[in-house]
C-alpha cells in the first residue's frame, strides 16, 4: 500500500487545550489521525514512539520547551528527517530564526496564521517530505 493512501499521522506538541482541540477536529475532518502532547518531555517521547509523519511543535511548552524538542528529535537519526512547523505565539525574529536554523521546516505566528493556513503548510510539507 503506498504511503499516501495511509492515514498521515500528525503530532501537536501544545499545551493549550483548546487548541488542540481545534487541531484535533480539523485535522481529522482533512483525513489525517491526530496524535497529542501537552507538553515538551511527553513530546519528545511520542515523536520517537509514534514515528509521526509531521510534527506541529509550540514553543513556550511545560517540563521542556520547543527548542529544546526540535534540539533532541533532530539529533536521533530515526526522528531527524520528520518535517517539523513550529507553532507559537514567539513573533521575534531571533526566535524565527533559531527555530528555523535549528531544523524546523517552517515557523508559523498563532496570531498571523489561520487555521486554514496552517493545514495547508501542513499538506505542503507532507508532499515534499
Amino acid at each position: 500500500m503506498n504511503k499516501l493512501n495511509m492515514k498521515q499521522k500528525i503530532l501537536m506538541i501544545e499545551d493549550d487545550h483548546f487548541l488542540r482541540k481545534v487541531y484535533r477536529d480539523k485535522l481529522i475532518r482533512e483525513g489525517f489521525d491526530f496524535i497529542e502532547a501537552t507538553n515538551g518531555i511527553e513530546g519528545t517521547n511520542k515523536i520517537i514512539s509514534e514515528k509521526p509523519d509531521l510534527v506541529l511543535l509550540d514553543l513556550i511548552l511545560p517540563k521542556k520547551n520547543g527548542f529544546d524538542v526540535l534540539i533532541d528529535v533532530k539529533r536521533n537519526k530515526e526522528t531527524a528527517n520528520i518535517p517539523v512547523i513550529i507553532l507559537s505565539n514567539l513573533g521575534q525574529e531571533s526566535d524565527v530564526k533559531r527555530g528555523l536554523s535549528l531544523g524546523a521546516k517552517d515557523y508559523l505566528i498563532k496570531p498571523e496564521v489561520g487555521l486554514s493556513q496552517v493545514i495547508a503548510k501542513v499538506k505542503e510539507w507532507l508532499v515534499r517530505k
